[in-house]
């Protein structure tokens, strides 16, 4: 592990996948799930690749980490992913009973905070749930590519990383 702090080395992780979905025009969303400062598994957008509008970063990740352990259940892991779930993939990290959720950009179009009626459907609601913790982290300057451009609809020539 590098000398930075946790949530800053596996978010960059996650940044790697985001360019990988990037390289592939996906839209730059990459993931991986943590269990016990391990990377378990990752996941980047594969919509158009699939051509499955659910292969979201969050979604593959999960699957892939669910496979890995031989279990439907995550209490104990953290999912790290570059841009705020949209609230398909909260309902999967709801459902995975993911101990935690660190993000690093915000999504005010289609991001689960977009959503105030999310507290009435599920009885322990993913956005406030103190068995699901939600973190915004930002990496420093890495993250301006998903603040600052292509989520505006601007084309982003520089690398994500």
């Amino acid at each position: 592990m590098s000398l930075l702090d946790p949530d800053q080395h596996f978010m960059q992780e996650a940044l790697k996948e985001a360019q990988a979905a990037y390289d592939a025009d996906e839209v730059p969303v990459g993931a991986v799930v943590v269990l016990n400062n391990r990377i378990i598994a990752r996941g980047h957008n594969q919509v158009e690749l699939l051509n499955d509008s659910t292969a979201h970063a969050e979604i593959l990740a999960l699957t892939s980490a669910y496979s890995a352990l031989g279990t439907k259940y995550l209490p104990e892991a953290t999912l790290y992913v570059t841009l705020e779930p949209c609230i398909m993939c909260c309902g999967a990290l709801y459902w995975g009973k993911l101990g935690r959720i660190v993000y690093g950009a915000s999504d005010e179009k289609n991001g689960y905070r977009k959503f105030k009626w999310i507290p009435k459907i599920y009885p322990r609601p993913l956005a406030l749930s103190s068995q699901n913790r939600i973190t915004r982290r930002r990496t420093g300057k890495r993250m301006c590519f998903f603040d600052e451009g292509f989520f505006q609809g601007e084309a982003v020539s520089s690398p994500v990383i």
